[in-house]
This record gives structure tokens, C-alpha cells and sequence, in this order.
């Protein structure tokens, strides 16, 4: 008898421990990280989980961001949404566009209970997610800037100071003549053209790549980089490459490999290109900041963010909206988002974090991991809070093709730059009318 009542009592056990898990709250968090970015945030939601018990955070990997991003549209159509999406930035003015299919996250911090304070993210990211009216649309997650890597062995090895990177464009020239001249073949490449070498080149100039503020204010706006100073940028570039001191390696994020293998000296890119880098470069590493003209007035500015934001799908529980809130609550704090910062070279999200990060020591250990950080923590300007435009991924794609007809000879820089800003702006009229209302 003892046996069963014994049995009984575990049986009883067990199904109370069911009813508990059962009770907990499932909140689905789409995401496109793989690899060790995916154990990061897988990570993080344990993290999560483990500190209450009445939610349950659950990542589930969608491929690509554009693959997410339309998986998340087509299930939000069909009444299954995550509830959390994240989204890449040129996806922004898409997501914003949504207006029925998204909850703004100042709206869900509110109503959640949680204390939310704008003002306690970096101001250039937060900025960026950010409506014309001052609401936080989305969360800021893994953002990224573009900044200068540099190889300091060929630097040696050209007689020049390693610890001394080029801050200037003509600086860049000069460093690349001496590197090709010590044997280098590839001295200076740089990957995303756009991102890097229009988009930030603009900001940090404190100059617009499109009009109504870079698409901020408003769906009317329009691309306007081929200003004399966006022409003269292009022209020295395509100098350097007849002169073999710029090599094109191609779209996204290809010239990234040449760099880490040694192959090319200096390269623009993202400033997550760090983990990489230490794991797998076989050779002394430096970090600069993003190079400028030094007679344009108001540059250096500050550089725009690459990288996600976690936006929130609307037509859900208020109860889940809470343990979306209480999420995002914890991301913020200081020393979680401090150890996000440190383990994958992603900017941190907020100062608090910022400033911990500082107080550890971890600048000074790992030098140049600072300099994304001190290029965005600016104050920025009405030109330089970031690019938010419609159909963005296929304007990149343009201006790659125009560009291309540069590096190879076959258009001046002034056409090129015209003939992108033509075809893009017939994608923003396009969006603009499809959106209207």
C-alpha cells in the first residue's frame, strides 16, 4: 500500500511540474543569426528564462534576413507571427511602412510596467529606430559600424608606424603607394560600397545621401549623393584602382575574407569583422577610424549602423506583450548588454554598458574595439542619424552595378553616380505610392 501511495504522490509531483511548464508563457523570437552569433542568442534566452519562471523566450533560427523577413510577413497574414522578428536595417522603412503588422517597443515597454528610457541607448542607433514624432519603433540588438582594419605587419613591413593608421583620405593614398611599393597587390579594398563609401562617407561628412534627412521625415525623399564632394570621393577611388592601390573584391561583404587572410593591407568594413579577425588573421591587427576630408567642415560627424534591430509583431496577448518587455528589460541592463558587446564586437546598446565596458578594462586589453563605439556615441545632426528608405536592399544592388562600371573603366564617377540615383529614385516613387495612406 505504501508502494502505491508512494507512486501516487510521485505521479502527483510530476503532473504539478507539467501544470507549471505548461503555465509558462512562449514567446517566439524569429532571428537570422547563425553559427556563434546562434549560440549567442541562444544564450540569451536561457539567460532569460532562468531568471523568472512565467516566460519562456524561444529562438527559432529563419535563415537570411530576407528570408525571415518575408517568412514573418507571410505568417503574419496568416494569424501565426512571432512575436519578436528580427530585422535587418534597410528593412526598417519596410517594417515602419507595416503599420497594422507592428507594435512600436516604447508602446510595449508601457504596458508591460517596464521602465524604459529612450535616452539610456547610444543616441546614433536609438536615433535610427526612431519615428519623425520621438517613439522607439524597435529595439536596437546587434548594430555594427563601418571602420578602418588594417594589417600593422605590412604596415612594418612598408616602413611605416604601425601604431599610426591613415585618419584621412589622402593619408589612405599614401599608405596604399607604399604598401604596393614593399609588394603588397592588394594595399586597400573595402566591402559594402554603399554602406561604407556612401552612406557613412556621408554622415561622417555631415552631408545627406538623401533628401527629408536620409528618409527620415518622410517617404517623399529622394537619393541626392552626387553632390561635388560624393564625385570627388568616387574619383579618387577609381585613381587608386587604375593605379592598383584600391582593389574591387566585390558585393557585401566579400572583401572581408581577403583581409583576414592577409591578402589585402586595409579595409573599410564592419566593425564586427573583429572576432573574425582575432580568430582567424594570422598577423598583428589594428583598428582606425573611418577616414574623412579633412577640409570638409563638420567632419568627422558620426558613422551610421549596419547590423538589426527586434521589432514586435502586432495581434497578440497583452500577458505575452509583458514577457516581451520584461525581455527586452533584460537585454538593457548594463552588464548583460556589456557581455554582448565584448563576446561579439557588435556595438554595445546602451551608454551604461558602454561605460562598464570601459571600467573593465576590455578597451585597453583589446585595443581599437573602441573605436566603432566612439564613432556612434556622437551627437548626431538631421544629416547623419542613418539612412531610412524604401526598397533599400535594391538601391545597394544599383548602386553595386553603377560602381562597378567604375572600378572597370567603363563610366566616369559623375554618370555613375547620376545613373544610380535615377534608377534608385524610381524605386522610391514606387514605394512612396504604394504606401501612401
Amino acid at each position: 500500500m505504501t508502494h502505491w501511495i508512494q507512486k501516487g504522490a510521485a505521479l502527483l509531483l510530476a503532473l504539478s511540474g507539467l501544470s507549471t511548464a505548461q503555465a509558462q508563457t512562449e514567446i517566439q523570437w524569429w532571428h537570422s543569426m547563425g553559427g556563434a552569433l546562434g549560440e549567442w542568442v541562444n544564450d540569451m534566452a536561457q539567460d532569460f528564462n532562468k531568471t523568472q519562471s512565467q516566460f519562456k523566450v524561444v529562438p527559432v533560427f529563419k535563415g537570411s534576413y530576407d528570408e525571415s523577413m518575408t517568412a514573418a510577413i507571410a505568417a503574419y497574414r496568416s494569424g501565426n507571427a512571432p512575436h519578436i522578428l528580427q530585422v535587418f536595417e534597410v528593412g526598417t522603412a519596410t517594417m515602419m511602412a507595416s503599420k497594422g503588422a507592428i507594435r512600436p517597443v516604447a508602446e510595449v515597454m508601457k504596458e508591460a510596467g517596464v521602465k524604459f528610457n529612450p535616452d539610456a541607448y547610444v543616441p546614433a542607433v536609438a536615433g535610427y529606430y526612431t519615428s519623425p514624432s520621438g517613439q522607439m519603433l524597435s529595439f536596437p540588438f546587434n548594430s555594427s559600424t563601418p571602420v578602418f582594419h588594417y594589417n600593422k605587419d605590412a604596415f612594418k613591413a612598408a616602413g611605416m608606424d604601425p601604431d599610426n593608421p591613415p585618419q584621412t583620405w589622402p593619408e589612405v593614398a599614401l599608405a596604399a603607394a607604399k604598401l604596393k611599393a614593399s609588394g603588397h597587390k592588394c594595399p586597400f579594398t573595402t566591402s559594402w560600397i554603399s554602406w561604407t563609401q556612401l552612406e557613412s562617407f556621408s554622415a561622417w561628412h555631415n552631408t545627406e545621401f538623401a533628401t527629408k534627412g536620409n528618409g527620415m521625415r518622410g517617404l517623399d525623399a529622394r537619393l541626392s549623393f552626387n553632390t561635388p564632394l560624393h564625385v570627388r570621393h568616387i574619383e579618387n577611388l577609381a585613381n587608386m584602382a587604375k593605379s592598383g592601390l584600391f582593389v574591387y573584391k566585390g558585393r557585401g561583404n566579400a572583401a572581408d575574407a581577403t583581409f583576414v587572410s592577409g591578402e589585402c593591407a586595409m579595409a573599410t568594413g564592419s566593425s564586427a569583422l573583429y572576432g573574425s579577425v582575432v580568430r582567424n588573421g594570422k598577423f598583428a591587427y589594428g583598428i582606425g577610424t573611418l577616414p574623412y576630408y579633412p577640409d570638409v567642415q563638420g567632419a568627422p560627424q558620426n558613422t551610421v549602423i549596419g547590423g538589426a534591430s527586434l521589432w514586435v509583431m502586432n495581434g497578440k496577448k497583452a500577458a505575452e506583450y509583458k514577457g516581451v518587455g520584461l525581455f527586452f528589460a533584460h537585454l538593457s541592463k548594463p552588464d548583460v548588454a556589456a557581455a554582448s558587446h565584448q563576446r561579439t564586437g557588435y556595438l554595445p546598446v546602451t551608454k551604461a554598458s558602454f561605460e562598464l565596458t570601459d571600467k573593465s578594462g576590455f578597451y585597453k586589453k583589446n585595443p581599437g574595439t573602441d573605436v566603432s563605439v566612439t564613432q556612434m556615441i556622437r551627437k548626431t545632426t538631421d544629416k547623419s542619424r542613418g539612412v531610412r528608405l524604401g526598397n533599400f536592399v535594391q538601391i545597394r544592388t544599383i548602386i553595386d552595378e553603377e560602381l562597378e562600371q567604375v572600378w572597370s573603366g567603363k563610366k566616369a564617377p559623375k554618370e555613375a553616380l547620376d545613373g544610380a540615383i535615377k534608377r534608385g529614385n524610381e524605386l522610391l516613387e514606387r514605394f512612396e505610392k504604394s504606401n501612401k495612406g
